[in-house]
């Protein structure tokens, strides 16, 4: 069942470079701007999860980042880009719609993002929300040995078959056994991912080469209302490092996913949609 409350996508020029946007709901409402991890284009932000938030009275935008989906890809193993041009995209969306101030939610390895927006940014950003991600410090425990032995080897990008058998089994692994994995569902949901992917290859690459270059900034200095949301059941990073993230950022509160892995399974969107939306309540929405 659908709302239709997307209003398609579109492409804007944002520092000479081409992102693919998707919004839903209504603009008038607060922005809530969704930023997704490594590799992950913007269909991984579940459309039927962008119209449970729109439901809520908020706008809803997600979108591509560099090197994946419609926007601009760069050669395989070179990115041409950084970090901080990654928020500075993110910014550039949120010129081009119009909103001097969003809540922001990062995801995996986006939180890197929201950690620039937030320290550098600070009178754009009305909230964040940092999903399955980590402050990176030393002394958290590794991925689990089931996450690397789960991840199969990197498949010849020319064989579309083998990419989307990658991209399923590689979910499956970041979801770290959660009863709630549909691999019917993440095998749909890739395979129109790759369809509608620029370049592949490059996806499959790029966002491990980049410089991160957010590291010199410091969690303790953001200032805007955080939560942090966690799977427990998480194999890239476990419980500990949500916990650390928590504990870094003044005034942040924990959402703990019982039962999740890396992921944000759909099951659990009736426990994060309504924990999001008290979080993005109030205050003026421009």
């Amino acid at each position: 069942m659908t709302d239709h409350l997307s209003h398609g996508e579109q492409l804007v020029e944002i520092h000479d470079v081409g992102l693919c946007l998707e919004t839903f709901g209504d603009p008038a409402d607060p922005a809530i701007l969704l930023i997704d991890g490594a590799a992950a284009s913007m269909l991984w932000w579940e459309t039927e999860l962008c119209e449970q938030i729109a439901r809520g009275d908020r706008f809803v935008i997600r979108y591509d980042n560099r090197d994946t989906g419609r926007s601009t890809s760069y050669p395989p193993g070179r990115p041409g880009y950084t970090f901080t041009d990654l928020a500075g995209d993110a910014l550039g969306i949120l010129d081009a719609l119009h909103i001097d101030r969003a809540h922001v939610v990062c995801r995996s390895m986006s939180g890197g993002i929201g950690l620039i927006i937030g320290v550098d940014h600070p009178d754009r950003v009305r909230s964040l929300t940092f999903v399955s991600t980590s402050t990176g410090e030393d002394g958290l425990p590794p991925p689990s040995d089931d996450l690397t032995d789960g991840i199969p080897a990197d498949p010849d990008p020319a064989d579309t078959d083998a990419v989307v058998d990658h991209v399923v089994a590689s979910a499956k692994a970041y979801a770290g056994g959660s009863p709630y994995f549909d691999e019917t569902a993440t095998r749909a949901l890739v395979e129109r991912d790759v369809a509608r992917t620029r370049d592949i290859a490059s996806t499959l690459v790029n966002h491990y080469a980049m410089s991160f270059d957010g590291s010199s900034r410091d969690f303790a200095a953001i200032r805007a209302p955080s939560l942090v949301v966690h799977g427990d059941r998480d194999p890239m990073c476990p419980l500990p490092h949500g916990r650390a993230l928590r504990d870094a950022i003044p005034g942040a509160t924990l959402l703990i996913l019982e039962g999740a892995g890396h992921d944000l399974p759909r099951p659990l969107w009736d426990v994060f949609v309504p924990a999001l939306l008290r979080h993005t309540k109030g205050g003026r929405p421009r």
